[in-house]
């Protein structure tokens, strides 16, 4: 499975699956109003084409972890001998750092492909198969009650 180089943050938070990314895609005026309450910015501030792209969300602009695998010539964290190192532990949202800690590992031993695949593969409804973002407690499609992180 090919995947736009954009969507693969070096922290393991794959893009494919982020609501920021698909109310922006998608432009989901609904969702995007969710959404900002959540991150406290405006729905317009709602807009990301993926981590590495020309436009990452707000908070993705300046990420230290997106520095300090660039300054290493790194795709990604999978590819670090000190993960999880000090800015994987000071990360600001419980959360995405738990993601992140279960996701590089993964991302290291399988590969981007497969790894990608996976993503896909669970961030899809158990019940109907509709793709669900990062943090869903419920899909979108057909309701049913998700766990996932």
């Amino acid at each position: 499975m090919a995947v736009a180089k954009e969507l693969l943050a070096p922290c393991g938070l794959f893009c494919g699956v982020c609501s920021i990314r698909i109310a922006h895609v998608n432009n989901d005026a609904k969702f995007k109003e969710k959404l900002s309450g959540v991150y406290g910015v405006k729905p317009e501030d709602i807009q990301c084409e993926g981590c590495l792209s020309e436009t990452p969300f707000l908070f993705c602009r300046s990420c230290p972890i997106k520095t300090c695998t660039q300054q290493k010539g790194y795709a990604g964290c999978h590819e670090c001998a000190d993960f999880p190192c000090v800015h994987i532990e000071n990360f600001p949202f419980p959360i995405a750092k738990k993601v992140m800690l279960r996701a590089i590992p993964a991302w290291k031993e399988l590969g981007t492909e497969k790894w990608v695949e996976a993503e896909y593969k669970r961030y899809s409804c158990p019940q109907c198969g509709s793709a669900l973002f990062r943090g869903a407690q419920r899909c979108r499609s057909c309701k049913t009650e998700v766990h996932i992180d």
